[in-house]
C-alpha cells in the first residue's frame, strides 16, 4: 500500500520528479565521468609505455615516471648502456610538451625499430626528409589528416608522411635530430629505452643498473606502467575527492528542495493520514522511499549517461583524452546519491511529521 502511494505521489508530479532524478544522475556522470577520464588516461599512458617493446626504462637524477620534462639526459648515456652485459638494443627519446597536456616525441626510427618491430603504418610510412611528422590514427582522425596534409607544431608547419597504429610511445612523433635542434636539446634526451638478449634477467640488470647509476631512476616496464595510478599523479586524488564532495552536496541540495517543496504542498495529505492514524515513522517513510526512488533511479540513468559520455570524449577528444567506463564506481556512486538524497530528504521529512493533524486539515 506505502509504495503505492509513493509511486502515485511521484508520477502526481512529473516535471520535479523528472528533473530531481536528472540533477541526481548528472551527479552520478560527473564522478564517473572524472574516474573514467583518470583511469583512461593511466591506463593509455601505461598501454603505449609497455607497447614501446623494452625491458627497463631510464630517466635522469630527480625526474618522476609521470612528469612533461623536456631533455636533461645527455644522449652519451646509450653509449654507457649499450656496454653493458646482455644489452640488445638501448636507444633514447625526447619528449617535448606542445600545450596542455600534448607532447610530441623524437625517435631516431632505426633504432626504434630494432627495439619492437617499428610502428605499423595504415598509410604513407617513414621519414622521408627532417619536416616531415607521424601521427597514429586517432589524432589523425580527430585533426581530419591524412598522408600529405599540414600539420603546424613548434612554430613550424610539417608534413604528414604516415599514419601508424596507436599503442606504441607517442601520438605525434618527429625526427629525433630536429626534434633536438628545433628545442635546443642538441645531443639531449628525456628517457632511455634499453632492451636485453633475454627479458628474465630484467631484475638483475636494474639492480646492476641502479648500482652504477643511484641517482637515476631506472624500472623495469612492469614496474614503470604500475606507476600510472591515480595515487601517483600529484594532486589528482584530492581533485576527485573535491568532485565528489560537491556532487554529493549538489544531490543533497536537490533533495531538499523538492521534498521541502513536497512538503509544503502535501500540507493537508499529511494531515489526513494522520487523521486516519498514521505515526511519524510511517510519514516519515513515505518520503524516505520517495527519496530512494528518485536517488535509485538518477543512479541507473547517471550510470548511462556515462556511456554517453565516453563516447563524445573518444569520438570528439580521443587523440588528447581518453575515457574508461568503471563498474566498479557504479556502487560507490550510487551510495553517494543515495546518502546526499537521505540527507537532503531528512529535514523536510521532519517538518511533516511534526505538523499538527487539525492545523494541517485546516491549511489552504
Amino acid at each position: 500500500m506505502i509504495n503505492k502511494l509513493v509511486l502515485e505521489n511521484l508520477k502526481h508530479r512529473p516535471v520535479r520528479t523528472l528533473l530531481s532524478v536528472l540533477a541526481i544522475a548528472i551527479e552520478v556522470t560527473m564522478i564517473l565521468t572524472l574516474v573514467g577520464l583518470s583511469r583512461g588516461m593511466l591506463d593509455e599512458a601505461g598501454r603505449r609505455a609497455k607497447g614501446v617493446g623494452a625491458d627497463i626504462w631510464i630517466r635522469p637524477p630527480g625526474s618522476s615516471a609521470i612528469s612533461f620534462s623536456s631533455a636533461p639526459m645527455s644522449e652519451g648515456m646509450l653509449k654507457y648502456f649499450r656496454e653493458q652485459p646482455h644489452v640488445a638494443v638501448a636507444t633514447g627519446t625526447i619528449a617535448q610538451p606542445i600545450g596542455g597536456i600534448d607532447t610530441v616525441t623524437g625517435v631516431d626510427l632505426a633504432q626504434f625499430s630494432h627495439l619492437n618491430g617499428g610502428f605499423r603504418y595504415l598509410s604513407g610510412g617513414p621519414f622521408s626528409g627532417p619536416d616531415d611528422i607521424l601521427v597514429d590514427e586517432r589524432y589523425a582522425k580527430q585533426n581530419h589528416l591524412r598522408v600529405g596534409s599540414s600539420v603546424r607544431l613548434l612554430n613550424k608547419e610539417w608534413r604528414v608522411c604516415g599514419v601508424f597504429e596507436s599503442g606504441k610511445l607517442a601520438r605525434m612523433v618527429l625526427p629525433l635530430a630536429r626534434l633536438q635542434e628545433l628545442t635546443g636539446n642538441t645531443g639531449k634526451l628525456t628517457q632511455i629505452f634499453v632492451k636485453l638478449d633475454d627479458s628474465k634477467l630484467t631484475n638483475d640488470a636494474v639492480r646492476a643498473f641502479k648500482q652504477k647509476l643511484p641517482d637515476y631512476a631506472i624500472y623495469s616496464i612492469e614496474e614503470f606502467t604500475s606507476l600510472f595510478s591515480v595515487n601517483n599523479v600529484p594532486g589528482l586524488k584530492p581533485f576527485i575527492n573535491v568532485v565528489v564532495l560537491i556532487s554529493m552536496i549538489v544531490g543533497f541540495l536537490v533533495v531538499f528542495l523538492s521534498m521541502y517543496t513536497a512538503v509544503l504542498e502535501r500540507t493537508r495529505e499529511i494531515g489526513i493520514l494522520k487523521s486516519l492514524g498514521a505515526g511519524p515513522g510511517y510519514i516519515l517513510s513515505i518520503f524516505l522511499r520517495e527519496t530512494l526512488v528518485l536517488a535509485v533511479s538518477g543512479s541507473i540513468l547517471g550510470i548511462a549517461f556515462s556511456y554517453g559520455t565516453r563516447w563524445l570524449i573518444m569520438e570528439f577528444a580521443g587523440a588528447t583524452l581518453t575515457a574508461m567506463i568503471t563498474p566498479d564506481w557504479w556502487p560507490t556512486t550510487t551510495v553517494i546519491a543515495v546518502g546526499g538524497a537521505v540527507l537532503g530528504a531528512m529535514q523536510p521529512g521532519w517538518k511533516a511529521i511534526r505538523q499538527d493533524a487539525l492545523e494541517a486539515l485546516s491549511y489552504e
